[in-house]
């Protein structure tokens, strides 16, 4: 007998064995999401708004702790490395201690840790390993204030709705903790719990931090390009959008709703309950699979891995580009790989919502980069806000050497890139460069995917993959991109000059693996660290 697929595969992509039917018109909670979405982002002003002094006594307790983390790296672990030479030992106890008083000081910088764990590559692996310690082995709430926040917010008690409901989180974070549970009707679910008094707190973390940003502005380099006030703006808008659960239950309708339209089964969204969900509880379908580093046990039950990687990439591209929505907080523990090679993709608090313009932009950046035009990159930057309105892109290109021959770093003494890094810096400055809002989110999930290549499919081909990426949006959507942009990608040839020189390496390069674009890495990173090394000695 022919199996029949659940009606509402046409409105979402979910997994075929549904313990409800999804009916967006049906689901009371979200009515009004849309005015929900813009009050919430109302309130985002005026948690930020400028104050002449400092918010009060959070100030003060967040320096003292942040003070003595930093005050016991100082003279403990910053000392054993300079003296043995092992700058990575400083790293590690340094990332630590943050650690540790990033919990200590609660929901809204065990966020932030959270954010920065997602920067491999961006972020020195000592602190991006520690701060994944921050995504579920927080300590949890007690059961009792998980069970009044439940029955308050469900209007009964926790029995009558449930015939089991699991005393121990399956993962405990920052704004909300997870339970394993089973309704009444049989299904089996798992249960989101925000914390009782994060709403309070993440308010008043988020004045202390809107006062301090505008003092770091030209401190260091890479913040100034960051745009401390910026990055602290982005952290309020999600975060505060994390909030409200009712946002989150719209959002995983939404990226469902733009993975049937790609017809992108590969991934899927828990069904969000038709009911049980409120602001602060959150009642879904359970799923389940291999954790994302689980590489062995995807390769024992026959899962193409690298195959899991492009369904990811294609997915995530196409819903920015295309639709301008996207997961905008991808990592391994918001994945799991199914039995069947399908992603199930969880925790949609942060989600990438683009306007038309931004979205055109997004979709410029892609097809800049597939045809190897920096003015076309450049341009769509410029009108995503990372570059100023007005900027001559031509002097860019020149001034930042983009259309010169390409530079090889492992080739270059360390004292030669800190400069060419250092120029690019003071470059990008003065031309008024920063990092916008959405644009970070996008370059996060980027960096994650980066790192998934790295665990599922270190030996792929990464010319190949973006020659196969490429060819697959052109052939499928470039009667769409030709009339978004004006350039019709069927009609162009891939060109990966463009990536290799951000790659640095030449034309001669045919093939590159992840394992050896790592590899060059390391090269780098060890000649730095040695160079570092060598100077103290001189110094002493």
């Amino acid at each position: 007998m022919p199996s029949v697929s659940p009606a509402d595969l046409s409105v979402g992509a979910f997994s075929a064995s549904p313990p409800w039917l999804i009916d967006p018109a049906q689901m009371r909670w979200r009515a009004g999401a849309a005015a929900l979405r813009s009050a919430t982002a109302g309130q985002v002003p005026q948690l930020l708004r400028r104050r002449r002094l400092p918010p009060g006594r959070r100030v003060v307790r967040v320096g003292m702790v942040l003070g003595r983390a930093v005050g016991g790296w100082y003279l403990v672990e910053r000392r054993q490395g300079r003296r043995e030479g092992r700058p990575e030992h400083s790293r590690a106890g340094l990332s630590r201690r943050l650690r540790v008083a990033f919990q200590t000081l609660g929901p809204t910088y065990i966020k932030l840790g959270q954010i920065l764990s997602s920067g491999e590559g961006l972020f020195p692996p000592e602190l991006v390993s520690e701060f994944r310690l921050l995504r579920d082995r927080v300590p949890p709430e007690s059961f009792e204030s998980v069970r009044s926040v439940v029955e308050e917010d469900l209007g009964a008690p926790l029995e009558e709705l449930f015939t089991r409901f699991d005393r121990q989180p399956l993962a405990a974070a920052s704004i909300a903790q997870v339970h394993s549970a089973t309704l009444r009707s049989g299904e089996d679910v798992v249960v989101k719990v925000q914390r009782p008094a994060v709403s309070t707190t993440v308010r008043t973390d988020l004045a202390a931090m809107s006062w301090i940003a505008p003092y770091l502005i030209g401190r260091i380099p890479v913040s100034a390009l960051a745009n401390p006030p910026a990055l602290v703006e982005l952290f309020a808008e999600t975060i505060v959008e994390e909030l409200d659960f009712r946002l989150e239950a719209d959002n995983m309708l939404d990226v469902a709703r733009v993975l049937a339209a790609t017809d992108q089964r590969s991934v899927v969204v828990p069904r969000p309950h038709p009911k049980l969900v409120t602001r602060r509880v959150l009642v879904m379908e359970r799923l389940s699979g291999f954790s994302f580093d689980d590489v062995e046990g995807m390769h024992k039950a026959g899962i193409d891995t690298a195959a899991v990687v492009r369904a990811l990439m294609i997915s995530f591209l196409e819903g920015a580009t295309l639709f301008g929505v996207f997961h905008g907080d991808l990592h391994g523990g918001n994945l799991f790989v199914r039995e069947d090679g399908t992603v199930a993709l969880l925790d949609y608090g942060i989600t990438g919502r683009l306007d038309e313009p931004r979205r055109l932009a997004f979709l410029k950046m892609l097809m800049g980069g597939t045809i190897n035009d920096p003015k076309m990159q450049l341009a769509a930057l410029r009108d995503l806000g990372a570059l100023p309105l007005d900027t001559d892109l031509d002097a860019v290109i020149r001034d930042l050497g983009i259309a010169g021959p390409v530079k090889d770093p492992t080739a270059m003494a360390p004292e030669e890139l800190l400069a060419e890094i250092r120029e690019i810096i003071k470059q990008l400055l003065a031309y008024g460069a920063r990092i916008p809002k959405v644009l970070m989110l996008y370059v996060k999930d980027l960096l994650f995917l980066d790192g998934a290549l790295a665990t599922l499919a270190p030996d792929v081909d990464l010319f190949a993959e973006v020659t196969h990426i490429a060819t697959y949006f052109a052939e499928r959507y470039g009667e769409r991109i030709a009339a978004d942009v004006g350039v019709d990608p069927r009609q162009q040839a891939v060109d990966l000059d463009g990536m290799r020189a951000q790659l640095g390496v030449t034309s001669e390069v045919e093939h590159m693996s992840h394992r050896d674009l790592q590899a060059r890495r390391e090269l780098i990173r060890k000649r730095m660290e040695d160079h570092s090394r060598s100077k103290r000695r001189r110094k002493r």
